[in-house]
C-alpha cells in the first residue's frame, strides 16, 4: 500500500460500530472471535483503534488480540479493496495457466498477492484452490466466479469491476 493510502487509514475511525459490537458481546465469555468477525465486517479490516477498545472492553491484552488476528487468515489489519480477485493456483488451474492469468492481474492494476491498489478498489489474493476446477483456470471477484479464464477475459472483468461506481 502506498503511503497515500496508509495516511487515509489514519484518519481517525468512528468507533460507534465498534462499541455497539462490544455491548453486544460485552458479558459473553470467550466472543473475542465473533466480537472481531463483526468488526471486521463493518470496518471491513480490522483497524488498530478497534484493537485496543476491543482489548479494554474485553479485558484483555492487545497482544492477545493480535496473536488471533495474525493467527488466521480471515483476519485483515489494513484496508482491502472493495473487490477482492482471488486467482486459483491449484493444479488444474496452474496446468490450464493460472500464473498467466495472475501476472495479467499484476500487470492490469499494478499489485500482487496481498496488495490492494491506492484507490482502495482492488486486491490482489492467490489462493490454493477455488474448488471449481473443472472450470480452470478460475477466479472470483468477490462472490463472484470466472472459469475458463484467459487474459482477454482477465481484461474483461477487470475493466467490468473498473466501470462500476
Amino acid at each position: 500500500m502506498t503511503e497515500t493510502a496508509q495516511q487515509e487509514t489514519v484518519e481517525e475511525i468512528d468507533l460507534t460500530a465498534a462499541n455497539q459490537v462490544l455491548d453486544k458481546y460485552q458479558d459473553m465469555h470467550g466472543a473475542l472471535m465473533p466480537v472481531l468477525q463483526e468488526i471486521q465486517d463493518h470496518y471491513g479490516y480490522i483497524p488498530e483503534e478497534t484493537v485496543h477498545l476491543t482489548a479494554e472492553r474485553l479485558n484483555v491484552y492487545a497482544s492477545q488480540i493480535y496473536g488471533v488476528l495474525t493467527f488466521y487468515a480471515q483476519f485483515h489489519l489494513e484496508p482491502r479493496g472493495k473487490y477482492i480477485v482471488r486467482v486459483c493456483m491449484g493444479t488444474a488451474c496452474h496446468v490450464k495457466g493460472a500464473g498467466r492469468i495472475g501476472e495479467t492481474l499484476q500487470d492490469r492494476l499494478g499489485i500482487g498477492h496481498a496488495e490492494t491498489t491506492d484507490d482502495i478498489k482492488f486486491t490482489a489474493e492467490y489462493v490454493a484452490c477455488i474448488g471449481a476446477c473443472g472450470m480452470a483456470p478460475v477466479i472470483m471477484v468477490n462472490d463472484a466466479t470466472y472459469g475458463s479464464m484467459t487474459v482477454q477475459k482477465m481484461d474483461e472483468v477487470i475493466e467490468k469491476y473498473k466501470a462500476m461506481d
